[in-house]
């Protein structure tokens, strides 16, 4: 995978490099000194991360969340040149991941570049070796004067699939439309995605066990009576 960035050209000991490829040396030197002391990676910071993905490693944005052992966070595989480079057919995006501490290289760095799948004109495999991570919707009653009082009607998780969490969010958003000032006196309903916290497991309701948009509407019903 290294050897295909360099470019075989005869030349004389002596003859000075052309600059593109002093610049494809500089960038390769570049990268061993950053895979030699890879800046630290700590919990807690928000920067992306570098992780193995089989023999090539990839950019990841971290979120907490799936907090089951202290050994996964969840992540979501990036495209090197960030969040809003295109992915193009042949680089997908999987959604979030559940992510062993241990594939983590350190903090990313540009310079891992050229070792990404999308370096390789490749797609991300599909087996990434790594779960789906878990998300919650989470109903909240806020006070109407913009102050953040008021409480949780209802908690709704795991969820497994980002596509299942976004399908109730949007149902019960078309539930609450037109009708979210007037179902708990004083508050605004509303709808909020966020990641699933596995301590406060006994707080939720198994999403694929009940109608999400009958559920709140029988709690909303108890809590006006």
């Amino acid at each position: 995978m290294i050897r295909r960035i360099f470019r075989h050209r005869a030349t004389a000991p002596d003859t000075v490099p052309a600059p593109e490829d002093q610049a494809v040396a500089d960038a390769f030197r570049t990268m061993l000194a950053a895979l030699r002391s890879p800046e630290p990676w700590t919990p807690g910071r928000c920067q992306d991360i570098t992780v193995r993905v089989g023999s090539f490693v990839e950019r990841a944005h971290t979120r907490p969340g799936d907090d089951h052992v202290p050994d996964l966070i969840a992540v979501a595989l990036q495209h090197p040149g960030g969040p809003h480079a295109p992915y193009g057919a042949r680089y997908r995006k999987l959604g979030w991941l559940r992510c062993e501490t241990t594939k983590i290289l350190g903090m990313w760095d540009p310079a891992y570049a050229p070792l990404t799948h999308a370096a390789a004109g490749l797609d991300l495999p599909d087996d990434i070796d790594m779960e789906p991570a878990h998300y919650a919707l989470y109903i909240e009653a806020r006070k109407r004067d913009n102050s953040r009082d008021g409480h949780t009607l209802l908690r709704l998780g795991p969820y497994t699939q980002t596509r299942h969490a976004q399908q109730d969010h949007d149902r019960i958003t078309a539930a609450l439309e037109g009708r979210d000032t007037t179902l708990v006196p004083g508050c605004r309903v509303s709808v909020r995605y966020a990641p699933f916290d596995v301590s406060d497991h006994k707080l939720f309701t198994d999403p694929y066990e009940v109608d999400a948009v009958a559920l709140l509407a029988a709690v909303v019903e108890g809590v006006s009576a």
